[in-house]
């Protein structure tokens, strides 16, 4: 989606399900400069004594740093509990931050263990890496600061802000046909477009919306989803992975089960 340009109610009965079918398709925190490259089988990381993962260091509230500099975000959270999980402490994780570009070539090219980056599943990448099982659901949003506007049908006839060259486009065209996509390059310029009256709302992955309502409170979030997408934690491929691949599995199966991934959603502020 757009990721690849670039509840705090829990998960409905719809997306529980959603979850278990994506996972059978499929089938703590230190930071250093300059972390080692080095990528093993489970055995191995264990005998190393850190799990290294890529993350984002600018995608609240996913992953991006805080006033101090800190690493935050709900995929921060995950590396440092599956470091918890391997080594029974947080810190036992070297966060790599990553480019969008290099989230599965740092994992296939064993700079790292593992990327949790804000990584979709789909069939081209389920042929170069392994992908986990879903730890969050994300999908097409919109945003908006018009009172005027409550649900899709109210944009009909509005100009809607999409990132050109994203998979977005297509989904408001068939959410809303009759809408004016208007293109931008940045989220900066969507903000700008917005504010200038060019666009009356702006459609985009709502984990990232999420994020821009922490940062401009003014803006809201439509409650409609007009797409679901699995995020997921990119593993290397290969059978002398497979421990690791279980094991990460079985800690999101666990996470999900016992609402801990639901409760860290809904503390970071995600839909």
């Amino acid at each position: 989606m757009t990721d690849d340009v670039l509840d705090k109610k829990g998960t409905s009965m719809m997306e529980q399900k959603l979850f278990s079918s994506i996972a059978i398709g499929v089938v703590g925190m230190s930071f250093v400069a300059s972390p080692p490259a080095w990528s093993a089988p489970l055995n191995e990381i264990q005998e190393r004594g850190k799990l290294i993962v890529a993350v984002k260091d600018n995608l609240r509230p996913l992953g991006f740093r805080d006033a101090a500099g800190n690493l935050q975000g709900l995929e921060i959270d995950l590396a440092k509990r599956l470091a918890e999980e391997l080594f029974g402490k947080v810190d036992a994780v070297v966060l790599q931050p990553v480019q969008n570009v290099d989230r599965l070539n740092v994992v296939i090219e064993d700079k790292v263990d593992l990327a949790i980056a804000r990584v979709t599943q789909n069939e081209s990448r389920l042929r170069i890496v392994d992908l986990s099982r879903p730890y969050y659901l994300d999908g097409t949003g919109l945003i908006t600061k018009d009172a005027t506007i409550k649900q899709v049908s109210d944009v009909a006839t509005k100009a809607i802000a999409v990132l050109k060259g994203s998979n977005t486009i297509a989904i408001i065209k068939y959410a809303s046909p009759t809408s004016k996509l208007v293109g931008v390059n940045s989220y900066e310029e969507a903000l700008t477009l917005l504010e200038n009256g060019g666009a009356s709302a702006f459609a985009a992955d709502r984990s990232i919306l999420a994020g821009w309502m922490q940062d401009y409170p003014q803006y809201r979030l439509l409650p409609t989803k007009l797409s679901t997408e699995a995020l997921c934690v990119v593993m290397p491929k290969g059978l002398q992975y497979a421990q690791l691949q279980d094991r990460v599995n079985e800690v999101i199966s666990r996470l999900q089960a016992s609402g801990w991934l639901a409760q860290r959603a809904a503390a970071w502020g995600l839909p």
